[in-house]
């Protein structure tokens, strides 16, 4: 009988609106909800840990550390939803239970997001490993806090409409603004891109030698609005990334083999004979050294004061030094060749002829000149 009356009292005691009996019941379930959700997350994640320690890919471990963000703040939130829906609540709190679900369901997603564009940018960054460190983590900043503005921005406007806000006008409102302020800063906003486009696009890297236009350097530093410069006269040139990538860049990093054209005269008095015996002397000077590979020598044509000789050859290595070396063992070589054939190197000359009337006449008339009166 007192268990009766104990039962009686609890369904007939009210505590704002509802009953002491049906407040038990509704923490029994949020407790056993809490509970159960978090055994359940425990068994997810061990199995999960265990399964990807076992598979090649990286997107099971990927999965494990998004999971790994749930917050527990929000299962007990979960749990106490589920023991809210179990109250007899009025519609108007029966509505805002619906909505407090969507809002933690919201959350919840979001931060899996967050946790998932953090994970997208470590493993780019080890993907992509440039030397400059600084402008890598400031383009994983820039990069990261665009991504998970956009994210948050959407999940709270969200939020704001399931709750009964009109975001239309906000929404508006902000294009408005945001369109005021991308005017404003429009330059800077493009050197950011740009340097999110050269993070990205790799046309170069720290340490790069490069020619821009009429500049040529190493490449010393890529920041988030310009890029520096360091010259072969050894200044410093600073440019804006946006400016830079309008340009055509030659990267010399990536050469593998350097094409090499030079030409050379000799005179005219040269006779046929020689003539064709040098493109093969220039042939054997050429391919006389293993670091370079021949491709045509050959009498271009007929110039003003010489025949002109055009040479075609392959460095096989991207140093300038070699080439260097390479180019003065080859004209030094060439001028004891010509030399052994009796040829000589052209220089510019231009020999004029005048007949014989063509002197005297010119004589009589400056005669005549210089005996006319003057008025």
């Amino acid at each position: 009988m007192q268990a009766e009356g104990i039962t009686a009292w609890l369904q007939a005691t009210t505590l704002g609106g509802i009953t002491i009996a049906n407040w038990a019941v509704g923490a029994a379930a949020a407790t056993g909800t809490y509970i159960i959700l978090r055994l359940a997350l425990a068994f997810a994640f061990n199995r999960l840990r265990k399964f990807a320690t076992r598979s090649p890919t990286a997107m099971d471990d990927g999965l494990v550390e998004v999971l790994s963000g749930t917050s527990q703040w929000l299962i007990a939130l979960f749990a106490l939803l589920v023991g809210a829906g179990v109250l007899d609540l009025s519609d108007r709190w029966a509505n805002r239970v619906s909505q407090l679900w969507f809002v933690a369901l919201a959350l919840q997603a979001a931060l899996w997001g967050t946790r998932a564009i953090g994970i997208l940018l470590r493993r780019y960054i080890a993907r992509h490993q440039l030397s400059d460190t600084g402008h890598l983590g400031a383009t994983a900043t820039l990069m990261s806090w665009g991504l998970r503005t956009a994210l948050w921005t959407i999940v709270l406007l969200a939020i704001l409409s399931n709750l009964g806000v009109n975001v239309s006008a906000l929404v508006a409102s902000l294009g408005v603004g945001g369109v005021a302020v991308a005017l404003a800063v429009q330059n800077i906003l493009g050197d950011l891109f740009a340097s999110l486009s050269i993070a990205i696009d790799k046309p170069f890297e720290v340490g790069d030698f490069v020619t821009v236009g009429s500049s040529s350097g190493t490449i010393e530093h890529v920041g988030l609005k310009s890029t520096r410069i360091r010259s072969l006269g050894g200044e410093q040139i600073v440019m804006s990334n946006t400016d830079l990538l309008k340009q055509t860049i030659s990267n010399y990093k990536l050469l593998q083999e350097r094409r090499v054209v030079f030409s050379f005269g000799v005179t005219y008095d040269t006779t046929a004979r020689q003539a064709q015996a040098i493109p093969a002397e220039v042939e054997r000077i050429v391919k006389a050294s293993s670091h370079l590979r021949f491709d045509r020598a050959h009498l271009r044509g007929f110039g003003e004061s010489s025949l002109d000789y055009e040479v075609v050859y392959y460095v096989l290595s991207s140093d300038y030094t070699l080439y260097m070396d390479e180019q003065q063992r080859i004209n030094l070589e060439l001028m004891q060749a010509l030399d052994k054939m009796d040829v000589k190197f052209a220089f510019p000359t231009r020999t004029i002829v005048l007949s014989q009337e063509g002197v005297a006449g010119d004589a009589v008339a400056g005669y005549r000149e210089a005996e006319a009166p003057r008025h």
